[in-house]
């Protein structure tokens, strides 16, 4: 004699797919929330508000991220992208990908001193930085092929241009009504 399983009802495997659905989904959602936690240690000043001053000054006013850096999103002719204050850059360095995406043409080469060494680099020129508020126009800068990563090195071809003061784990960029064209 045949024995033959008994066959399960219908709602009790409708019930398991529910579950590992919702399981998958909670895990997904959970996973999201991580991610912009991340982000956001990583670069606190996402969605920058520019002030402008009494005096016709345009501000913005950075956080410090946890790994004590200032990092701000921003456009290199009008192409989103993430800078990384850097006093100790001489130009405002730009990865080869994030150069070619902005529109911007090779220079001569030269080299640099870098963390990493010394490397090759390229002159260029950007037409338009912004930062917040702030824009800054005709700023001569390096394409680093060797660069990795996406994050712009803001160095001091920009940062000359502009004021800046830290209080605590803020940073103030503040440029001048007359340097902003207003």
């Amino acid at each position: 004699m045949a024995v033959f399983p008994e066959p399960r009802p219908p709602g009790r495997r409708i019930g398991q797919g529910m579950l590992i659905f919702a399981f998958a989904l909670g895990l997904a959602a959970l996973t999201g929330v991580f991610n912009n936690w991340l982000d956001g240690q990583a670069n606190p000043n996402r969605t920058l508000q520019g002030l402008v001053g009494p005096d016709g000054a345009r501000e913005v006013v950075l956080e410090r991220n946890r790994q004590g850096h200032y990092v701000a999103g921003g456009e290199i002719n009008g192409v989103p992208v993430v800078f990384l204050l850097d006093t100790g850059a001489t130009d405002v360095a730009i990865p080869s990908h994030v150069a070619q995406a902005a529109g911007l043409q090779r220079g001569y080469p030269g080299r640099a001193s870098t963390a990493n060494g010394t490397v090759t680099v390229y002159t260029t020129n950007i037409d338009e930085l912004i930062v917040g508020n702030i824009v800054l126009h005709d700023l001569s800068a390096s394409i680093t092929p060797s660069m990795g990563g996406d994050t712009i090195l803001l160095g001091m071809s920009a940062l000359q241009r502009i004021e800046f003061s830290q209080r605590g784990s803020q940073l103030t960029l503040r440029q001048p009504s007359a340097e902003a064209g207003l």
